[in-house]
């Protein structure tokens, strides 16, 4: 993605905890000349030097067919927030938008192992609702079985990271002072969770 050098985001461990914590995103691949998504919850793991993520379709998602040997682009993007130009000391202003996005890149592989795919349904569990853990082991084999075959499991191994935080840099002390401050009224959680992000790239807030 194009990042202005000003808003470029530099810190791998950073860029994976934001991943971790917003693992809502959208997986991108190419169907011939055209791209297709899918919105889907992520496990994204560190495993021996490598960065993974763990996901699954439906089984009648098209995606499927076209996301071994091709590479895909995972994207992770929240908090974000409308920012407007009252906000400005200067009248020539325009609105713009402050947000935080990730963009994974890599070649996912199909989980065809019935007990690897069961694992990483767990995983996904552990990850997202642990509690909920003990309730699954109770279910019957064949529930859970048929749930299995609903689904197609996959890895992505990323093998490029990009991130942007736009979280206006390019402003004065006091609009930010004013923008962290209208962001943190805000009755929307997500803008409340950028204002501690414009808070943590602006020192002098």
């Amino acid at each position: 993605m194009h990042i202005p050098s000003i808003f470029k985001f530099e810190d791998d461990k950073e860029k994976i905890a934001f991943m971790k914590k917003y693992s809502f995103a959208t997986i991108i691949t190419n169907k011939g000349s055209v791209p297709i998504a899918t919105q889907l919850p992520f496990v994204v793991k560190e495993d021996s030097g490598k960065l993974v993520l763990s996901g699954h379709f439906g089984v009648a998602n098209e995606q499927v067919k076209f996301i071994e040997n091709n590479t895909s682009l995972v994207i992770f993007t929240e908090p974000h927030a409308y920012i407007s130009p009252v906000h400005y000391e200067k009248n020539k202003n325009v609105p713009t938008w402050d947000y935080i996005s990730v963009h994974a890149y890599g070649e996912a592989k199909v989980i065809h192992d019935n007990e690897k795919k069961l694992s990483a349904i767990e995983e996904m569990i552990n990850f997202y609702e642990k509690d909920y853990q003990k309730q699954w082991s109770g279910l019957p084999e064949g529930y859970k079985n048929g749930m299995l075959r609903g689904i197609v499991a996959f890895e992505l191994e990323v093998t490029e990271l990009q991130g942007q935080q736009k979280l206006s840099q390019n402003r004065t002390e006091k609009e930010i002072e004013r923008i962290t401050e209208h962001l943190e009224n805000s009755e929307v959680g997500t803008e409340k969770d950028l204002a501690q992000y414009i808070k943590s790239k602006n020192y002098y807030v």
